[in-house]
């Protein structure tokens, strides 16, 4: 909206903005601002109109794991689908500061919606039955899935990438490859090739190296199309399995989610990628724009849901901005990337399907005391507060090494 504003003053009035309010980095910071003043100055109305509404977090699994209920059972009655004030801040920071004109906004909106809307009837259902489990698992996965696969298919496909476009309005996103060449007498020669959308999205790459590890073209496209569901799924469902203590997910996004958004920046200027060789993406910017508005509404969500939480994000904040992560991970071709800035997640992950491979094929016996893995430690005797910092250094270390693989490479 920003962009907008400024051309139409500066076409129809003449009017001279300070270019400095178009740069991305200036964007960047004001979404952060924005969601983070916004989710802190709504945070007391909405919780109290969650209040009065009663949508209050109800305590499950006694018979399963009843130590866990009885730990958790002063959580009982605490209002949950606070996602909604994070997505509705992340919303408007998009709609004030990302170019509305661009493909990677319209792709980050979409999975805003429709992830969140999945999410927010998963949390309905189960605050309108209070023994009800919510959207049934294969429901829910089947929705996620048709998002994740209708994205593989426009980054893939040049029909439908084409068609999606029009009269300059959200162009098929390109990126150039820089190609190194060492001659003798020392001499270095760098030079750009250009790849369309689904030239680009054919390359994987690994941290550590500078260089795509793969590249699936042609009949192998659809591994591509199998990694983009699996990151997008996979993230979307790792960060709801994260969300389980006051404060735990929302801080582990918060320094996930400045990870990408470090390299997005880096990857839309040519000059920085060339000289960290690295993927130019046209226009990455904006990815980095909506990413640093996940940070500051995160940020601003911990003001009120740090222990002792007063408000949870539910299912409606955690499929979203896990879904989120993961699309911003695959449009930057940075999916393994995120196996390390997010590795909370990964593990939180790895956990239960460790845990349930172990009960249903070694003869009912666990891994761990209880999964996802911070409420085995939970049962281990450590305070909340003690589970949620430590998680927290670690989401720290792994943001710093994500960050360092940009060097070293």
């Amino acid at each position: 909206m920003l962009l907008l504003l400024i051309e139409f003053l500066s076409n129809f009035f003449g009017l001279k903005i300070p270019a400095v309010f178009g740069y991305s980095s200036t964007r960047m910071i004001l979404a952060a601002l924005t969601s983070l003043i916004l989710t802190i100055f709504l945070g007391p109305f909405f919780i109290k109109k969650l209040y009065e509404l009663k949508i209050g977090q109800s305590i499950r699994g006694q018979d399963i794991c009843p130590l866990l209920a009885q730990l958790h059972e002063k959580k009982k009655d605490t209002p949950t689908m606070g996602g909604i004030l994070i997505l509705f801040s992340m919303l408007v920071s998009l709609f004030l500061w990302m170019d509305l004109t661009c493909s990677f906004t319209l792709i980050l909106f979409i999975a805003t919606v429709w992830l969140g809307f999945v999410g927010g009837i998963d949390d309905y259902l189960k605050l309108k039955y209070r023994n009800s489990k919510g959207l049934k698992s294969r429901i829910k996965f089947l929705l996620q899935l048709a998002f994740a696969f209708l994205l593989s298919l426009y980054l893939i496909w040049p029909a439908l990438t084409n068609a999606i476009s029009f009269k300059g309005v959200f162009e098929p996103p390109f990126a150039k490859e820089h190609i190194i060449k060492k001659e003798e007498h020392k001499n270095v020669i760098v030079r750009s090739q250009t790849l369309t959308t689904s030239e680009y999205i054919a390359k994987t790459y690994l941290p550590f190296f500078k260089d795509p590890v793969f590249v699936f073209e042609g009949f192998w496209s659809i591994l591509s199309m199998f990694l983009i569901i699996f990151v997008i799924v996979g993230s979307s469902n790792a960060v709801n399995l994260t969300d389980g203590l006051d404060g735990l997910a929302a801080g582990c996004l918060v320094m996930t989610s400045i990870v990408l958004a470090l390299f997005a920046f880096l990857s839309s200027h040519i000059d920085m990628s060339r000289y960290l060789n690295i993927l130019y993406i046209d226009k990455s910017s904006e990815i980095a724009i909506y990413l640093f508005a996940l940070a500051g509404a995160s940020l601003g969500f911990l003001w009120y849901n740090g222990y002792p939480a007063q408000v949870f994000m539910g299912d409606i904040g955690s499929l979203a901005l896990g879904g989120i992560i993961g699309v911003a991970a695959v449009l930057l071709r940075r999916e393994f990337l995120l196996t390390i800035a997010g590795g909370i997640f990964v593990a939180e992950a790895l956990s239960v399907i460790l845990q349930v491979a172990s009960y249903r094929y070694r003869n009912k016996k666990r891994i761990f005391l209880c999964a996802p893995l911070h409420h085995h430690f939970e049962y281990k005797g450590w305070p909340e507060t003690k589970v949620v910092i430590r998680f927290w250094i670690i989401a720290l270390l792994l943001a710093i090494i994500g960050i360092a693989t940009i060097k070293f490479q």
